[in-house]
This record gives C-alpha cells, sequence and structure tokens, in this order.
C-alpha cells in the first residue's frame, strides 16, 4: 500500500492500555484533541468508575468505540471454573452495549497442560453460550489468535485458521475475528486467510503495533509501527483489499514506552502511525 501524504488520524482508534497510566477521561480526552478518531476501552479503566460513568465519558470525547477488551478465557480444569468465565463473558457484552463498543475482543485462553484440542473444545462451547446475548445486544464478538509463544498459558487459538473455524462451526453472524499483526504476521497463509474471512463477513478488527528485534519481553515490548520487522502496511493493504474499512487501532504494551512522559508518547504515536500505517 503506497505511503499517504501526512494521513489524517480519524480512522486511527487507539487501545486504552496503550497508555497504561492514563484513566479513561485522560485517553478520552488526549486522544481526541490529537484528531485521533477512536478508543478501544479495556476493561481495567472501568472498574474505578463503573460502566455508565465510562459511556458518558465516552459520549462526551466524541470517539467512536470499536471495541471493549476483553472477553474471553474460557477453558478451565472444572465446570465452575468455565461457568464463571461464562458468566463474566455475558457481563462483558453488557459493558459493551453500554459504552455503544462495535465488538467485544476475545482472547481464547488456555490452561498449562490442558491439550490445546482439548482446550478449543472448551472455547467452543462457551461461544455457543453467549452468543445468544450478543446476538441480542447487536455486539460483535472478535476471535483474536494470539502469537504462538502464548499457546501454553494465554490462547490455544494461535493462527488466523483456528479462530476462522470457530466461526464456521457456530455459524453466528456475530461472531468473528480480530486480526493483530503482532501476533499473526508470521503467517504464510495469512493472506488467504484474511479474504477468506472478508468474504464469510467476518473480518471483524485489525490491530497494528510492531515485532521488536529482538524482543526483550514476552508480553511488555511491543514497538510503535515502523520501530520492528512487521510489514504493516502491506497487511494492512491485504485487509482493505478485502474490504475491511473499519479502524487501524494501536495496540502497544511497552515496559519501555508506559514509562515514557505519556504526551509525548501520544505524539510519537501519531508520527508512526502516519509514517508507517
Amino acid at each position: 500500500m503506497p505511503a499517504s501524504k501526512l494521513e489524517d488520524l480519524t480512522r486511527c482508534a487507539v487501545h486504552t492500555m496503550t497508555h497504561k497510566s492514563w484513566t479513561l477521561e485522560q485517553c478520552c480526552n488526549n486522544y481526541a484533541a490529537a484528531g485521533i478518531g477512536g478508543v478501544s476501552v479495556w476493561r481495567n479503566v472501568i472498574e474505578p468508575i463503573g460502566v455508565a460513568a465510562a459511556a458518558k465519558i465516552v459520549r462526551a470525547s466524541g470517539l467512536k468505540v470499536p471495541a471493549l477488551v476483553r472477553g474471553g478465557f474460557f477453558p478451565g480444569v472444572d465446570a465452575a471454573t468455565r461457568a464463571a468465565a461464562v458468566d463474566d463473558n455475558k457481563r462483558c457484552i453488557e459493558e459493551a452495549a453500554a459504552l455503544g463498543a462495535e465488538m467485544v475482543v476475545l482472547v481464547a485462553g488456555a490452561v498449562p497442560g490442558m491439550p490445546l484440542g482439548e482446550a478449543r473444545m472448551q472455547v467452543a462451547e462457551g461461544l455457543a453460550q453467549v452468543l445468544p446475548e450478543a446476538e441480542a445486544a447487536g455486539v460483535k464478538l472478535a476471535i483474536e489468535p494470539l502469537h504462538p509463544m502464548y499457546a501454553a498459558d494465554r490462547s490455544c487459538i494461535n493462527r488466523l485458521s483456528e479462530a476462522r473455524m470457530l466461526c464456521e462451526h457456530l455459524e453466528s453472524k456475530m461472531l468473528g475475528v480480530a486480526v493483530d499483526v503482532y501476533h499473526v504476521w508470521w503467517d504464510a497463509e495469512l493472506q488467504w486467510e484474511i479474504d477468506v474471512a472478508a468474504e464469510m463477513d467476518r473480518l471483524f478488527a485489525f490491530h497494528v503495533c510492531d515485532w521488536r528485534t529482538p524482543t526483550r519481553d514476552m508480553l511488555n515490548d511491543r514497538g510503535l509501527p515502523g520501530d520492528g520487522c512487521i510489514a504493516i502496511r502491506t497487511i494492512r493493504g491485504w485487509v482493505e483489499d478485502a474490504g475491511f474499512r473499519g479502524f487501524n487501532e494501536v495496540e502497544v504494551f511497552s515496559n519501555e514506552y508506559w514509562a515514557m512522559d505519556p504526551q509525548t508518547y501520544l505524539d510519537k504515536l501519531c508520527q508512526a502511525y502516519r509514517g508507517h500505517v
């Protein structure tokens, strides 16, 4: 995809976790002031103030809300744990509806020592139990595959094909996929899977950050676009050629950037978005 001339930020959305030290109100006010078009809200910034107050803050900012983050984590070693996860996902759907969020992003979950096949079966069972609530609320559920380095304890869904097969199995128009370049950039079948998801009308979300080389921390060393080796603009071209017209969501977990002055970090983020997304 050719570089644009200082592309504006109206199709950029930023996840609140990207600015971990900011409250929801600080995120919304500063993102809106920067000309950013959307905010994806993590549940940790809702907890101190409640969903009603959070919804009021978001509405006042004028920002769109692509997603509430995050639901999922369905596998469990016993029935009570799995039932609690289902209940929590139902609450997550209610919160998303109250915020006016288009979707809930789902991290499938995993249990150390549990065979991946069993964990995936439990994910399918959990999704089947919460889909009626999502359909009634008009809130989409977006399965986000995570990089294989998280297969043991965070997500048994690691390739876009696995997420897509869950969508095929459950046959709900409210269930789709979130493509996060950090997790799937390495997949040789990525472009094909993006096309298939789009043909199914299940390509719900597109997340961007970068893969540092070397990576210094498995969880909290993501880079801003341009910091690493991911061909972000190429992958954006693939999702847009497939028909995606949603937000490009910046989602960065970084001990380095969290330690920076947050406004300086936001300025750097906007520059990185314009230059590399």
